[in-house]
């Protein structure tokens, strides 16, 4: 990317729902009706102050499992987006190359995680969770100040609470993290894990590399924000959509741009917006919503 320098941006009408529509159907039919100014300002009228790349790794205690993350994030106006990628995806070299770049040029041309990290931004901006909060189109959980572990469990179990299924009911669960695992036996549920980069659970339950498998047996399914960043959200949104079951999103990756589609395939979402609990050890919160009733599908 070319940096650039521009004059202050318009802001983003905070007029604009953030909810979705029964012709949404895919991140490029969202995508483009940003592009086209559907859901406020032109991004060609705005920049993208900030961009930044995050790497950091995490053990919890007691697991044998670290954790390796990485994130690229965009600041626009007041807010931040951010979407995980694999190593190698998008090199630190992105935030000098990008940071005050328009922001349609961000969407049309960057590489996909940085593309979703701008769209989560824009719709962030444009509906701040906080805003849909005080509105009562989502519930405020706060995570409590302690250990990684003490913010993990937490933050899981709330995931979890998104599900409302019958004892023995199969949940894929697309992207593992222990807790979550944990969290889902608890309640009754009976965990379908598949992450491409991991072989077992913290308990030994094999993990498939398989998504189509899982999302063929599970009576519902928990996918992770990630699935914006490599590509693999819309193949889930459909199918999840097409068989008629329930679809959680637990987003750090793409809160705002999940939430698009709340009613269009994602039954509920958990959206954490930037910073995320990994990097605070004090209060924190993250906003669960649910699909309204008789929303578009």
């Amino acid at each position: 990317m070319t940096t650039t320098t521009s004059t202050t941006s318009p802001s983003l009408s905070s007029s604009s729902t953030g909810s979705s529509t029964p012709a949404l159907r895919s991140v490029d039919a969202l995508t483009a009706s940003v592009l086209a100014g559907e859901h406020g300002p032109l991004p060609s009228e705005l920049v993208a102050t900030s961009v930044f790349w995050i790497h950091h790794g995490t053990r919890l205690a007691g697991g044998d499992t670290t954790y390796l993350n990485q994130y690229v994030l965009v600041r626009l106006g007041g807010s931040f987006g951010g979407c995980a990628f694999e190593a190698g995806e998008v090199e630190p070299a992105v935030c000098s190359d990008s940071s005050g770049t328009p922001l349609d040029v961000l969407l049309r041309e960057a590489p996909r995680p940085l593309r979703m990290a701008a769209l989560d931004a824009y719709l962030a901006e444009a509906r701040p969770h906080v805003s849909a909060a005080e509105a009562g189109e989502a519930e405020a959980v706060v995570l409590p100040a302690g250990t990684p572990e003490v913010r993990a469990k937490a933050r899981d179990t709330a995931i979890a609470g998104l599900l409302d299924l019958p004892a023995g009911a199969k949940v894929g669960l697309i992207g593992v993290v222990n807790p979550l695992v944990a969290a889902i036996r608890e309640r009754g549920g009976v965990p379908l894990p598949c992450d491409f980069n991991l072989k077992t659970t913290q308990w030994g339950d094999p993990v498939t590399g398989d998504m189509h498998q899982v999302l063929d047996e599970a009576d519902a399914v928990i996918a992770t924000g990630m699935t914006l960043g490599n590509g693999s959200f819309d193949t889930v949104l459909d199918r999840c959509r097409s068989r008629g079951i329930p679809l959680v999103v637990y987003a750090q990756s793409g809160s705002a741009v999940a939430r698009a589609f709340l009613g269009a395939g994602v039954t509920a979402l958990s959206a954490e917006p930037f910073p995320f609990s990994q990097f605070s050890a004090d209060p924190t919160r993250l906003y669960r919503y649910r699909a309204t009733a008789g929303a578009g599908a």
